[in-house]
C-alpha cells in the first residue's frame, strides 16, 4: 500500500483521547495510481469521517452521560486493547508488514520511542480531562490551535528557524479561536487548561516524530505505528490511573456502563487506525485536510443536536475564521491559489454586473459583524462569570 505525503495529526481530525499515532513519512511518494479493489475512495472518506467521530462522541457519552468519570482509565483501556489487537495482526495479516522495514533497535526503542509515547500519553490524559468540562462543540474549536502550537514547537525544538510569515498565517487562527473563546457560553477554565495543555503536549510529541522520521529507515504507517507506541502508552497510562483514579473507581459504576460498551468503545477506536491506513493509501492530502475540516464542522452539529450545547454568534464567527487560517495554512497558497483567484473574479464579475447589490452586501456584511462582535463581547456580571469557571457543564 502506498504512503502519503502528509502528515495524519490531532489538527487533521484525530481526537486527543483516541490513539491515533501520526508516523507518515512526508518524505515518502505515493504511487500515482496505487492498486485499485474496485471500492470508491468516497468509501474509504466516509468510512473515517464517521469512525473519527463515532470515538469522541462515543467517549463523552461515557464520560459526561453515562457518569464514567474515569478518563485514564477509558483511554487506557483503549491502548490495551490496540496492544493485543496489533500483536495479533503482526501475527494472522499482513497490514503490519511494513514493521520488517524499520530498523527498530532497543536502543532507538527507548531513545525516540519512549518519550514520544510519553508526550503523548499526556496529551491523551489531558485530552480526555477536558471532556469532563467542556462541550464537544468548543473542543473541536480549541482544536483548531494544533497548527500553531506545532509551528511554535518547532522553533523551540529547532527543527526549523523562525519564520514570520507562517506566523501571519497562523494568526487568523489565534484570532478566531479567541474570539470563539470570548464566545463560549459554559466556559470552564479548568478544562481548558486541560485542553491547551494536552495540544502543548500533541505538539512536542508531533515534532518529536518529525525528527525521527527524518530518515527513511523509519518510515512507518499509523498502524504499524500503533504496535510500537501503544504499549508504552498504555503502560503510562495505566501508572497515572493507579494513583489517581483505581482508588476511586468501583465495580459497580464499570457494570453500570457495561462491559460490552466498553468493548465497543475500544473497537472502534481501534478501527478508527486501520481506516486511517486505508484512506492514506486510498485519497490525497488535499482530501485528507479537507475531510479533518468536515469532521470537525459535523462534530460541532452533532453536539447542539445530542446535547443541546449552546453555540453564540460570536463562536460561529470566531471558528469561521480559524477553520479558514487553518485551511490556508495547511494547504499553503499552491493549493489555495486557484480557489482564491477564482473567488476573486466572480466577486469581480458580481460587482461589474451589480455594483449597488454588492455594495449592500458589504455594508450588511460589516453590520452583521459589528453587532455580532458588540452583543457577545459585552460585560458579564462576574459572579455568574466565576461560577462559570468553577462548575463543570452538564450534558
Amino acid at each position: 500500500m502506498g504512503e502519503e505525503k502528509v502528515r495524519i495529526s490531532g489538527e487533521s481530525g484525530r481526537s486527543p483521547q483516541s490513539p491515533i499515532l501520526p508516523t507518515v513519512n512526508p518524505n515518502i511518494e505515493k504511487p500515482l495510481e496505487p492498486p485499485s479493489n474496485g471500492i470508491h475512495p468516497a468509501f474509504y472518506v466516509i468510512v473515517w469521517i464517521s469512525l473519527s467521530s463515532s470515538v469522541i462522541l462515543f467517549n463523552k457519552w461515557i464520560l459526561s452521560t453515562l457518569k464514567f468519570e474515569y478518563p485514564i482509565l477509558l483511554t487506557s483501556w483503549h491502548l490495551v486493547f490496540a496492544t493485543i489487537m496489533t500483536q495479533v495482526m503482526a501475527r494472522t495479516t499482513s497490514l503490519l508488514d511494513g514493521r520488517k522495514n524499520v530498523k527498530m533497535t532497543g536502543r532507538v526503542y527507548l531513545r525516540a520511542i519512549v518519550p514520544i509515547g510519553a508526550f503523548f500519553s499526556l496529551s491523551l490524559i489531558c485530552g480526555n480531562l477536558t471532556y469532563l468540562y467542556l462541550s464537544v462543540a468548543f473542543i473541536q474549536m480549541l482544536k483548531a490551535t494544533t497548527p500553531v502550537a506545532v509551528l511554535v514547537a518547532g522553533w523551540f525544538l529547532g527543527l526549523e528557524k523562525p519564520d514570520f510569515k507562517k506566523l501571519g498565517n497562523v494568526s487568523f487562527i489565534v484570532i478566531g479561536v479567541v474570539l470563539a473563546s470570548f464566545g463560549e457560553i459554559e466556559f470552564v477554565l479548568i478544562g481548558f487548561l486541560f485542553q491547551m495543555a494536552g495540544i502543548a503536549f500533541e505538539a512536542v510529541r508531533i515534532c518529536m516524530v518529525q525528527r525521527l522520521l527524518n530518515g527513511s529507515e523509519f518510515k512507518m504507517d499509523p498502524l504499524v505505528s500503533l504496535y510500537y507506541f501503544a504499549p508504552v502508552c498504555a503502560a503510562m497510562n495505566l501508572t497515572v490511573a493507579l494513583f489517581w483514579e483505581f482508588p476511586k473507581v468501583t465495580l459497580a459504576e464499570v457494570y453500570e456502563v457495561g462491559l460490552s460498551t466498553f468493548f465497543a468503545n475500544a473497537c472502534v477506536a481501534f478501527l478508527l487506525n486501520v481506516s486511517v491506513v486505508f484512506l492514506i493509501g486510498k485519497t490525497s492530502g488535499l482530501v485528507l485536510t479537507l475531510c479533518g475540516v468536515l469532521k470537525d464542522i459535523l462534530l460541532v452539529m452533532a453536539s447542539i443536536l445530542i446535547w443541546g450545547t449552546k453555540i453564540s454568534g460570536l463562536q460561529v464567527f470566531g471558528y469561521s475564521i480559524a477553520l479558514c487560517g487553518m485551511l490556508y495554512y495547511k494547504l499553503g497558497n499552491k493549493e489555495m491559489k486557484p480557489f482564491i483567484q477564482e473567488g476573486t473574479r466572480r466577486w469581480a464579475e458580481f460587482g461589474a454586473n451589480r455594483p449597488v447589490l454588492r455594495k449592500l452586501v458589504v455594508f450588511g456584511l460589516v453590520i452583521v459583524t459589528i453587532l455580532i462582535m458588540l452583543g457577545n463581547l459585552a460585560p458579564v456580571h462576574p459572579k455568574a462569570y466565576l461560577d462559570g469557571m468553577k462548575s463543570p457543564i452538564s450534558h
